[in-house]
Protein backbone atom coordinates (compact mmCIF):
# COMPACT_ATOMS: atom_id res chain seq x y z
CA UNK A 1 0.00 0.00 0.00
CA UNK A 2 1.48 3.15 -1.02
CA UNK A 3 1.67 6.23 1.61
CA UNK A 4 -0.96 8.53 -0.01
CA UNK A 5 -3.49 5.21 0.40
CA UNK A 6 -1.93 4.42 4.05
CA UNK A 7 -2.51 8.00 5.16
CA UNK A 8 -5.98 8.24 3.92
CA UNK A 9 -7.05 4.85 5.98
CA UNK A 10 -6.05 6.44 9.02
CA UNK A 11 -7.72 9.52 8.86
CA UNK A 12 -11.31 7.59 8.07
CA UNK A 13 -10.59 5.47 11.33
CA UNK A 14 -9.61 8.67 13.33
CA UNK A 15 -12.50 9.95 11.82
CA UNK A 16 -14.98 6.79 12.62
CA UNK A 17 -13.35 6.65 16.44
CA UNK A 18 -13.61 10.35 17.16
CA UNK A 19 -17.57 10.51 15.85
CA UNK A 20 -18.16 7.16 18.17
CA UNK A 21 -16.87 9.20 20.94
CA UNK A 22 -19.55 11.64 19.99
CA UNK A 23 -22.29 9.50 19.09
CA UNK A 24 -21.67 7.65 22.77
CA UNK A 25 -21.17 10.79 25.06
CA UNK A 26 -24.33 12.73 23.50
CA UNK A 27 -26.33 8.83 24.41
CA UNK A 28 -24.67 9.02 28.03
CA UNK A 29 -25.66 12.74 28.42
CA UNK A 30 -29.49 11.72 27.23
CA UNK A 31 -29.31 9.08 29.88
CA UNK A 32 -28.39 11.80 32.22
CA UNK A 33 -31.16 13.64 31.78
CA UNK A 34 -33.93 10.77 31.21
CA UNK A 35 -32.30 7.93 33.38
CA UNK A 36 -33.65 4.41 31.92
CA UNK A 37 -33.78 5.88 27.82
CA UNK A 38 -30.72 3.59 27.31
CA UNK A 39 -30.71 -0.89 27.83
CA UNK A 40 -28.95 -2.39 30.84
CA UNK A 41 -26.22 -4.32 28.54
CA UNK A 42 -23.89 -4.76 31.17
CA UNK A 43 -24.33 -8.29 32.11
CA UNK A 44 -22.24 -8.04 34.94
CA UNK A 45 -25.67 -5.58 36.50
CA UNK A 46 -28.21 -6.82 34.90
CA UNK A 47 -31.38 -7.16 36.64
CA UNK A 48 -35.22 -8.25 35.66
CA UNK A 49 -37.58 -6.55 34.56
CA UNK A 50 -39.82 -5.02 36.84
CA UNK A 51 -42.54 -7.23 35.75
CA UNK A 52 -40.72 -10.20 36.57
CA UNK A 53 -39.43 -8.54 39.99
CA UNK A 54 -43.71 -8.07 40.85
CA UNK A 55 -44.46 -11.86 40.78
CA UNK A 56 -41.49 -13.74 41.32
CA UNK A 57 -41.84 -16.31 44.50
CA UNK A 58 -40.16 -15.64 47.65
CA UNK A 59 -38.07 -17.41 49.51
CA UNK A 60 -38.23 -18.32 53.29
CA UNK A 61 -41.48 -17.91 54.85
CA UNK A 62 -42.45 -14.56 54.21
CA UNK A 63 -45.38 -15.30 53.63
CA UNK A 64 -46.21 -16.64 56.57
CA UNK A 65 -44.63 -14.19 59.01
CA UNK A 66 -47.19 -11.46 57.00
CA UNK A 67 -50.13 -13.68 57.56
CA UNK A 68 -48.89 -13.92 61.19
CA UNK A 69 -47.95 -10.50 62.33
CA UNK A 70 -51.08 -8.28 62.31
CA UNK A 71 -52.24 -10.49 64.84
CA UNK A 72 -49.25 -9.88 67.22
CA UNK A 73 -49.03 -7.26 70.16
CA UNK A 74 -47.15 -5.23 72.06
CA UNK A 75 -48.24 -4.94 75.66
CA UNK A 76 -47.36 -2.04 78.15
CA UNK A 77 -48.37 -1.93 81.59
CA UNK A 78 -48.23 0.26 84.55
CA UNK A 79 -48.33 -0.09 88.55
CA UNK A 80 -49.64 2.31 91.21
CA UNK A 81 -51.80 4.20 88.96
CA UNK A 82 -48.92 5.20 86.65
CA UNK A 83 -50.10 5.21 83.00
CA UNK A 84 -48.85 2.78 80.63
CA UNK A 85 -45.98 4.06 78.48
CA UNK A 86 -43.68 2.78 75.37
CA UNK A 87 -41.12 2.71 77.59
CA UNK A 88 -42.82 0.48 80.23
CA UNK A 89 -42.94 -2.55 77.82
CA UNK A 90 -43.15 -5.73 79.42
CA UNK A 91 -43.81 -7.96 76.67
CA UNK A 92 -46.52 -8.98 73.53
CA UNK A 93 -49.75 -10.69 73.13
CA UNK A 94 -51.69 -12.44 70.27
CA UNK A 95 -55.10 -11.76 68.84
CA UNK A 96 -57.03 -14.81 68.98
CA UNK A 97 -60.96 -13.55 68.09
CA UNK A 98 -61.55 -11.02 65.73
CA UNK A 99 -63.78 -9.50 68.49
CA UNK A 100 -60.65 -8.87 70.51
CA UNK A 101 -59.77 -11.65 73.05
CA UNK A 102 -55.50 -11.57 73.37
CA UNK A 103 -53.67 -14.36 75.05
CA UNK A 104 -50.16 -13.43 76.91
CA UNK A 105 -48.22 -14.73 79.69
CA UNK A 106 -49.16 -14.57 82.72
CA UNK A 107 -46.38 -12.69 83.98
CA UNK A 108 -46.35 -10.09 82.15
CA UNK A 109 -49.39 -8.59 83.46
CA UNK A 110 -49.26 -10.15 86.81
CA UNK A 111 -48.67 -7.40 89.24
CA UNK A 112 -50.25 -4.55 86.39
CA UNK A 113 -52.57 -1.95 87.39
CA UNK A 114 -53.45 -1.38 84.24
CA UNK A 115 -52.69 -2.50 80.32
CA UNK A 116 -52.01 -0.98 77.16
CA UNK A 117 -52.49 -2.94 73.67
CA UNK A 118 -50.33 -1.57 70.44
CA UNK A 119 -51.03 -3.30 67.13
CA UNK A 120 -48.77 -4.04 64.27
CA UNK A 121 -50.89 -1.00 62.46
CA UNK A 122 -50.29 1.49 65.05
CA UNK A 123 -53.20 1.74 66.98
CA UNK A 124 -53.22 1.20 70.78
CA UNK A 125 -56.30 0.10 73.38
CA UNK A 126 -56.46 0.17 76.74
CA UNK A 127 -56.75 -3.42 77.61
CA UNK A 128 -59.35 -5.19 80.52
CA UNK A 129 -57.67 -8.51 82.10
CA UNK A 130 -60.24 -10.99 81.39
CA UNK A 131 -58.26 -13.57 83.93
CA UNK A 132 -54.88 -15.55 84.30
CA UNK A 133 -53.94 -19.14 84.88
CA UNK A 134 -50.79 -18.88 87.32
CA UNK A 135 -50.57 -22.84 87.05
CA UNK A 136 -49.83 -22.35 83.15
CA UNK A 137 -48.13 -18.74 82.81
CA UNK A 138 -51.04 -17.96 80.71
CA UNK A 139 -53.68 -14.42 80.63
CA UNK A 140 -56.07 -13.42 78.89
CA UNK A 141 -56.83 -9.36 77.81
CA UNK A 142 -59.40 -7.76 75.53
CA UNK A 143 -59.54 -4.79 74.06
CA UNK A 144 -62.81 -3.04 72.78
CA UNK A 145 -62.67 -3.31 68.74
CA UNK A 146 -63.81 -5.19 66.03
CA UNK A 147 -62.78 -6.48 62.72
CA UNK A 148 -59.41 -7.30 64.38
CA UNK A 149 -56.90 -9.52 62.77
CA UNK A 150 -56.86 -12.85 64.48
CA UNK A 151 -54.46 -15.89 64.41
CA UNK A 152 -55.68 -19.58 63.74
CA UNK A 153 -54.44 -22.05 66.18
CA UNK A 154 -52.66 -25.11 64.47
CA UNK A 155 -54.14 -28.60 64.49
CA UNK A 156 -53.34 -30.58 67.34
CA UNK A 157 -50.38 -32.26 67.42
CA UNK A 158 -49.21 -31.44 63.70
CA UNK A 159 -45.85 -30.04 64.93
CA UNK A 160 -43.18 -32.45 65.24
CA UNK A 161 -39.51 -32.45 66.41
CA UNK A 162 -37.09 -30.94 63.46
CA UNK A 163 -40.11 -28.82 62.20
CA UNK A 164 -39.40 -24.61 61.01
CA UNK A 165 -40.91 -22.15 63.21
CA UNK A 166 -41.11 -18.35 63.92
CA UNK A 167 -41.27 -16.87 67.14
CA UNK A 168 -43.12 -13.27 66.66
CA UNK A 169 -42.83 -10.43 69.28
CA UNK A 170 -41.46 -7.13 70.92
CA UNK A 171 -37.81 -8.08 71.78
CA UNK A 172 -36.12 -5.50 74.11
CA UNK A 173 -39.21 -3.37 73.38
CA UNK A 174 -37.43 -2.49 69.99
CA UNK A 175 -41.02 -3.26 67.83
CA UNK A 176 -42.11 -6.33 66.44
CA UNK A 177 -39.51 -8.88 65.34
CA UNK A 178 -39.52 -12.37 63.35
CA UNK A 179 -36.96 -14.90 64.14
CA UNK A 180 -36.62 -18.52 62.52
CA UNK A 181 -35.82 -21.65 64.32
CA UNK A 182 -36.75 -25.45 64.63
CA UNK A 183 -38.43 -27.49 67.16
CA UNK A 184 -35.71 -28.82 69.28
CA UNK A 185 -37.68 -30.97 71.64
CA UNK A 186 -41.49 -31.12 72.95
CA UNK A 187 -43.02 -31.85 75.99
CA UNK A 188 -40.17 -30.56 78.19
CA UNK A 189 -41.13 -30.85 82.06
CA UNK A 190 -39.70 -30.42 85.04
CA UNK A 191 -37.82 -27.00 84.15
CA UNK A 192 -39.96 -25.07 87.60
CA UNK A 193 -41.28 -22.75 84.97
CA UNK A 194 -45.06 -23.67 85.82
CA UNK A 195 -46.96 -26.29 87.61
CA UNK A 196 -48.17 -27.50 84.49
CA UNK A 197 -45.67 -27.92 82.56
CA UNK A 198 -45.22 -29.18 78.48
CA UNK A 199 -43.41 -26.83 76.69
CA UNK A 200 -41.84 -26.49 73.23
CA UNK A 201 -38.13 -26.15 73.29
CA UNK A 202 -36.97 -24.07 70.24
CA UNK A 203 -33.86 -22.20 69.44
CA UNK A 204 -35.49 -19.33 66.91
CA UNK A 205 -34.03 -16.41 69.22
CA UNK A 206 -36.56 -15.52 72.18
CA UNK A 207 -35.84 -12.67 74.22
CA UNK A 208 -36.97 -10.51 77.26
CA UNK A 209 -40.15 -9.11 75.45
CA UNK A 210 -40.98 -11.96 73.48
CA UNK A 211 -43.25 -13.49 76.10
CA UNK A 212 -47.06 -13.87 75.23
CA UNK A 213 -46.11 -13.74 71.70
CA UNK A 214 -46.49 -15.97 69.14
CA UNK A 215 -44.43 -19.21 67.97
CA UNK A 216 -45.79 -20.44 64.45
CA UNK A 217 -45.63 -22.82 62.23
CA UNK A 218 -44.71 -22.20 58.61
CA UNK A 219 -48.01 -22.01 57.56
CA UNK A 220 -48.47 -18.60 59.74
CA UNK A 221 -51.05 -20.66 62.31
CA UNK A 222 -50.66 -20.48 66.08
CA UNK A 223 -48.38 -23.22 67.30
CA UNK A 224 -47.31 -21.67 70.63
CA UNK A 225 -46.97 -19.12 73.16
CA UNK A 226 -43.57 -18.01 74.20
CA UNK A 227 -43.20 -18.07 77.68
CA UNK A 228 -39.35 -18.55 78.86
CA UNK A 229 -35.95 -18.64 78.00
CA UNK A 230 -33.08 -20.85 79.39
CA UNK A 231 -30.06 -18.48 79.33
CA UNK A 232 -26.91 -17.23 81.81
CA UNK A 233 -26.26 -13.93 80.60
CA UNK A 234 -30.26 -12.79 80.26
CA UNK A 235 -30.26 -13.10 76.53
CA UNK A 236 -31.21 -15.46 73.74
CA UNK A 237 -28.43 -18.56 74.15
CA UNK A 238 -30.33 -20.94 71.78
CA UNK A 239 -32.89 -22.61 74.27
CA UNK A 240 -36.56 -20.96 74.49
CA UNK A 241 -39.80 -22.72 75.28
CA UNK A 242 -43.25 -21.78 74.01
CA UNK A 243 -46.54 -23.31 76.08
CA UNK A 244 -48.54 -25.18 73.39
CA UNK A 245 -51.04 -24.39 71.85
CA UNK A 246 -53.89 -27.13 72.42
CA UNK A 247 -52.86 -26.05 75.74
CA UNK A 248 -53.49 -22.22 75.75
CA UNK A 249 -56.67 -22.95 73.69
CA UNK A 250 -58.29 -24.88 76.86
CA UNK A 251 -57.31 -22.57 79.28
CA UNK A 252 -58.11 -19.49 76.98
CA UNK A 253 -61.65 -20.90 76.50
CA UNK A 254 -61.73 -21.35 80.11
CA UNK A 255 -61.01 -18.36 81.24
CA UNK A 256 -63.47 -16.64 78.88
CA UNK A 257 -66.47 -19.04 79.83
CA UNK A 258 -65.66 -19.73 83.45
CA UNK A 259 -63.49 -16.94 84.87
CA UNK A 260 -61.06 -19.18 85.45
CA UNK A 261 -59.46 -22.36 84.51
CA UNK A 262 -61.17 -25.52 87.12
CA UNK A 263 -59.31 -28.08 88.50
CA UNK A 264 -59.45 -30.89 90.36
CA UNK A 265 -57.54 -30.88 94.01
CA UNK A 266 -57.26 -33.80 96.94
CA UNK A 267 -54.85 -31.76 99.05
CA UNK A 268 -51.57 -34.29 99.16
CA UNK A 269 -47.96 -33.67 99.05
CA UNK A 270 -46.27 -36.22 96.99
CA UNK A 271 -42.81 -37.84 95.45
CA UNK A 272 -42.05 -39.75 92.87
CA UNK A 273 -40.25 -43.42 94.25
CA UNK A 274 -36.76 -43.34 95.24
CA UNK A 275 -35.39 -47.18 94.45
CA UNK A 276 -34.58 -47.17 98.41
CA UNK A 277 -38.46 -46.38 98.77
CA UNK A 278 -39.14 -48.70 96.45
CA UNK A 279 -37.36 -51.63 98.24
CA UNK A 280 -38.82 -50.36 101.90
CA UNK A 281 -42.41 -49.58 100.53
CA UNK A 282 -42.62 -52.57 98.58
CA UNK A 283 -43.58 -51.33 95.43
CA UNK A 284 -41.58 -49.90 92.00
CA UNK A 285 -44.44 -48.71 90.92
CA UNK A 286 -46.45 -45.22 91.72
CA UNK A 287 -46.48 -42.55 93.77
CA UNK A 288 -45.65 -41.87 97.56
CA UNK A 289 -47.82 -39.68 99.65
CA UNK A 290 -45.13 -37.10 101.51
CA UNK A 291 -48.09 -35.00 103.27
CA UNK A 292 -51.34 -34.29 103.38
CA UNK A 293 -52.94 -30.50 103.81
CA UNK A 294 -54.98 -30.55 106.89
CA UNK A 295 -58.72 -31.02 106.04
CA UNK A 296 -58.45 -32.06 102.44
CA UNK A 297 -60.36 -34.71 100.75
CA UNK A 298 -57.45 -37.01 101.26
CA UNK A 299 -56.87 -36.68 104.97
CA UNK A 300 -60.77 -36.98 105.34
CA UNK A 301 -60.95 -40.07 102.88
CA UNK A 302 -58.50 -41.85 105.51
CA UNK A 303 -55.12 -41.72 102.73
CA UNK A 304 -51.94 -41.58 105.27
CA UNK A 305 -48.51 -40.19 104.60
CA UNK A 306 -46.52 -43.23 102.96
CA UNK A 307 -49.01 -44.76 101.39
CA UNK A 308 -48.81 -45.44 97.47
CA UNK A 309 -50.93 -44.67 95.00
CA UNK A 310 -51.01 -46.74 92.21
CA UNK A 311 -54.06 -45.82 90.23
CA UNK A 312 -56.85 -43.26 89.98
CA UNK A 313 -60.07 -44.40 89.06
CA UNK A 314 -58.78 -47.40 87.17
CA UNK A 315 -56.13 -45.32 85.70
CA UNK A 316 -52.18 -46.45 86.42
CA UNK A 317 -50.37 -43.67 88.44
CA UNK A 318 -46.43 -43.87 86.98
CA UNK A 319 -44.82 -40.42 88.53
CA UNK A 320 -45.28 -37.56 90.39
CA UNK A 321 -46.08 -35.25 87.08
CA UNK A 322 -48.51 -37.81 85.87
CA UNK A 323 -50.24 -37.59 89.08
CA UNK A 324 -50.65 -34.10 89.09
CA UNK A 325 -52.56 -34.21 85.81
CA UNK A 326 -54.45 -37.18 86.66
CA UNK A 327 -56.28 -35.20 89.71
CA UNK A 328 -56.13 -31.88 88.03
CA UNK A 329 -58.26 -33.11 85.25
CA UNK A 330 -61.19 -34.77 87.93
CA UNK A 331 -64.23 -32.96 88.32
CA UNK A 332 -64.89 -31.23 91.53
CA UNK A 333 -67.64 -32.20 93.69
CA UNK A 334 -67.50 -35.78 92.13
CA UNK A 335 -66.12 -38.84 93.61
CA UNK A 336 -63.41 -40.55 92.78
CA UNK A 337 -61.05 -43.84 94.01
CA UNK A 338 -57.22 -44.34 94.78
CA UNK A 339 -55.77 -47.57 94.96
CA UNK A 340 -53.01 -47.35 97.11
CA UNK A 341 -50.63 -49.79 98.53
CA UNK A 342 -50.46 -49.24 103.03
CA UNK A 343 -47.74 -51.74 104.25
CA UNK A 344 -47.67 -53.93 101.53
CA UNK A 345 -51.15 -54.05 101.45
CA UNK A 346 -53.34 -53.06 98.37
CA UNK A 347 -56.69 -50.83 99.77
CA UNK A 348 -59.29 -48.76 97.38
CA UNK A 349 -60.09 -45.37 99.28
CA UNK A 350 -63.14 -43.48 98.17
CA UNK A 351 -62.88 -39.60 98.20
CA UNK A 352 -64.79 -37.01 97.10
CA UNK A 353 -63.06 -34.24 94.62
CA UNK A 354 -61.96 -30.67 95.62
CA UNK A 355 -61.30 -27.53 93.83
CA UNK A 356 -57.60 -26.78 93.74
CA UNK A 357 -57.29 -23.43 95.56
CA UNK A 358 -55.99 -20.46 93.02
CA UNK A 359 -52.39 -19.28 93.76
CA UNK A 360 -52.45 -15.75 95.27
CA UNK A 361 -49.25 -13.76 95.49
CA UNK A 362 -46.54 -14.00 93.02
CA UNK A 363 -44.21 -15.29 95.82
CA UNK A 364 -46.68 -17.62 97.14
CA UNK A 365 -46.33 -21.56 95.93
CA UNK A 366 -48.58 -23.61 93.91
CA UNK A 367 -50.55 -25.33 96.32
CA UNK A 368 -50.34 -29.52 96.10
CA UNK A 369 -52.06 -31.53 93.93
Amino acid sequence: MNPVTLRTAWLVFAQLCAATAIILAALAALDRLWPGILPNTNPAVATAPASVSAHAPHSGYAAAAALASPAVVSIYVSHNGDTPTQGSGLGSGVILSTSGYILTSHHVIETAQSVRVALADGRSFKAQIIGSDPDTDLAVLRIHANNLPALIFAPENSLKVGDFVLAIGNPFNMGQTVTLGIVSALQRKRLGLATYEAFIQTDAAINPGNSGGALIDTQGHLVGINSAIYSRTGGNQGIGFAIPAAMAQHVMSAIITQGGVTRGWIGVEIADLTPEMAETLGSTTGVVISGLLAGSPAERAGVLVGDIVLAIDQHPVKNAEQLMSQVSALTPGRPASLQVLRQKERLLIHLRVGKRPQRAPADEPAPPP
